[in-house]
């Protein structure tokens, strides 16, 4: 019989796909979890049971969390890529990631089709697509889901009518989490004006009637990414699973985000992500103190470029491997120490140091010394620095005259 890989999450939606895909379609159906950094191990043994209640062909769970930070979130933190200035694109690229091991498995058991849950409204189709598309574009995508246009109330009659029972209830708000944070959609996020109750916050919910001051930690950086908090030593994935825990507990790395979807239209999301906030702001401030001018202006310049393509189901352009080395060049120098400081619902980066600083008190002092060059340097520096504008303003004084005029 012919074969379907689908994208299993275990939800309605999925749930509903990978039985209309054998019943109606006709498909052996071989479902994957690809695990991103969202579920616990209660959560991926009852996704597991759903996928037996489902009598689906094969069930494979994918760990992809190291795929996921060295592929994606190393990039994302290097290149200080925050969507619209304040979003750390908490969970794009995840689909990415669960997009490629899909394709692994599809070719592994030699399948027809692939296939995933997501409806025609959002940009999480178009990740799966363009990646399925590109890696195998030799197999046939299936989107029940999107190709019906049934209701989430069909869909859960229709699987009760099979002995499957699914809770089709649309809650207020529904979350994505990733090792990378997590994203809430719902009700107020579609009113630009409104916000939230506290109740909706899991991981940043700030316990009640506690009296605390303030807290600092340190973070160490090589190469530009995260090697040790507090002093011990760590990979990426835990100083980034300590400090969801740690800066959560203070109510730090909630946000909205509004923003140009893949289609065109305007988005609004709520999320949490304390880890990538605080690691994000702590390596900007690092790079300060040890890169040129010119190497900070064109590498955040492309870092944005980076971060859009990546959130727009772009990673696999060839430029995309063109400015992740120009990123990594870039990275050489980067290393040393932020300063983090913890108050309730904010924090502050209050110093960093690196054997690369380029702050050399020795040499100068910005508003005070210097040893580099002398007075009459200074002088000449600042009639040359003018010239181009003196020299227009010659040309064209009325130019000025306008500016200057009451």
């Amino acid at each position: 019989m012919k074969k379907a890989v689908l994208a299993f999450s275990g939800g309605l939606d999925t749930s509903f796909c990978a039985l209309y895909l054998k019943e109606e379609l006709g498909y052996d159906v071989i479902t994957v979890t690809v695990d991103t950094g969202g579920f616990t191990k209660e959560e991926l043994k009852n996704i597991e049971k759903r996928a037996e209640d489902l009598k689906v062909y094969r069930h494979y769970i994918i760990d992809a969390k190291n795929f996921v930070y060295k592929n994606f979130i190393s990039y994302i933190i290097k290149a200080n890529s925050m969507r619209g200035g304040v979003y750390p694109l908490s969970v794009g690229a995840e689909r990415v990631a669960q997009a490629i091991e899909v394709v692994k498995i599809a070719k592994k058991e030699k399948a027809e089709a692939l296939a995933h849950g997501s409806t025609g409204a959002g940009n999480d189709q178009v990740r799966f697509d363009v990646s399925f598309n590109v890696l195998a574009p030799e197999l046939k995508i299936l989107t029940p889901v999107r190709s019906l246009g049934w209701s989430r109330t069909h869909e859960a009659e229709w699987l009760k009518s099979r002995g499957i029972e699914i809770d089709p209830t649309v809650k207020d708000y529904s979350y994505n989490e990733g090792l990378w944070g997590t994203t809430i959609g719902g009700r107020q996020t579609h009113n630009p004006w409104d916000f939230p109750p506290e109740e909706v916050f899991i991981k940043t919910a700030f316990p009640k009637n506690i009296d605390r001051e303030s807290i600092e930690i340190i973070i160490d950086f090589e190469n530009g990414l995260p090697t040790a908090l507090n002093g011990k030593t760590m990979d990426g994935i835990e100083i980034i699973q300590n400090l969801n825990e740690l800066a959560g507990k203070w109510g730090i790395g909630r946000g909205i985000h509004i923003g140009d979807t893949i289609f065109g239209i305007k988005g609004r999301i709520i999320f949490e992500a304390p880890a990538p906030i605080i690691l994000i702001t702590a390596h900007k401030e690092l790079e300060k103190l040890v890169l040129s001018k010119q190497q900070r202006f064109w590498k955040d310049h492309l870092g944005q470029v980076y971060g859009d393509m990546l959130h727009e189901a772009q990673y696999f352009d060839p430029v995309m491997r063109d400015i992740e080395a120009m990123i990594d060049s870039s990275q050489k120098y980067v290393r040393g120490s932020a300063k983090v400081q913890f108050r309730e619902r904010s924090f502050l980066v209050t110093g960093v140091k690196s054997p690369n600083s380029m702050i050399k008190t020795e040499l100068a002092t910005y508003g005070e010394v210097q040893n580099l060059w002398d007075w009459r340097d200074a002088e000449g520096f600042c009639k040359v620095y003018g010239i181009p504008q003196r020299l227009f303003n010659l040309v064209n004084p009325d130019f000025i005259d306008k500016l200057t005029e009451k």
